[in-house]
């Protein structure tokens, strides 16, 4: 039944646009700082992982590919350009959104709330990784933005809302949804 939920709300952001273009007022509100902003990790082709998925190696992992790693260097570039403030960038500990995030910001530290649940072996974890990532983002006091670069699961999970890859989903601290931001 989860991956039912997951499939649809895929499917339904395909087929149904919610969200709108990157434009002056996204990129004005992340200018102002004190954004929370979601990323789904780059352009990995495929779906899943290896059912030998090892988190410390990436060689057993769905990886950026050229374009995304071309997406990455975009993200990093649309922030830079912008005059967009970061105070931390966060990222999940799988190759995939370390990457996304080692392109575009070079400096990032790993949070395990970020991490994927897509998969059975991790799906366990899903309630606690979502608990400490409400935590942190109630606990984080900032002018400047928060990004989270993470996967499809956990954003739609937070904010009941479908991404593709490399979108950025710009929230305030209330989850009150500013818009995305497609790289593609």
């Amino acid at each position: 039944m989860k991956y039912i939920n997951v499939i649809l709300l895929f499917l339904l952001s395909i087929f149904y646009s919610n969200y709108s273009q990157a434009d002056d007022l996204v990129i004005n509100e992340l200018q102002q700082g004190g954004k929370i902003v979601f990323i789904r990790h780059s352009l990995a082709p495929g779906n899943g992982d290896p059912d030998n998925i090892d988190l410390k190696k990436c060689d057993t992992q769905r990886n950026l590919n050229q374009e995304g790693i071309e997406q990455s260097k975009k993200i990093g570039k649309l922030f830079k350009v912008n005059n967009i403030q970061i105070d931390k960038v966060l990222s999940s500990e799988w190759c995939r959104c370390k990457d996304t995030a080692r392109f575009a910001f070079n400096k990032y530290e790993t949070f395990k709330g970020l991490n994927s649940f897509y998969q059975d072996k991790f799906y366990k974890y899903k309630n606690e990784q979502i608990e400490s990532l409400k935590e942190y983002i109630s606990n984080w006091d900032s002018e400047k933005n928060l990004i989270l670069v993470t996967h499809f699961v956990v954003i739609s999970e937070m904010l009941n809302f479908g991404t593709s890859s490399g979108e950025i989903v710009v929230i305030d601290k209330s989850y009150k949804f500013i818009g995305s931001i497609e790289t593609m």
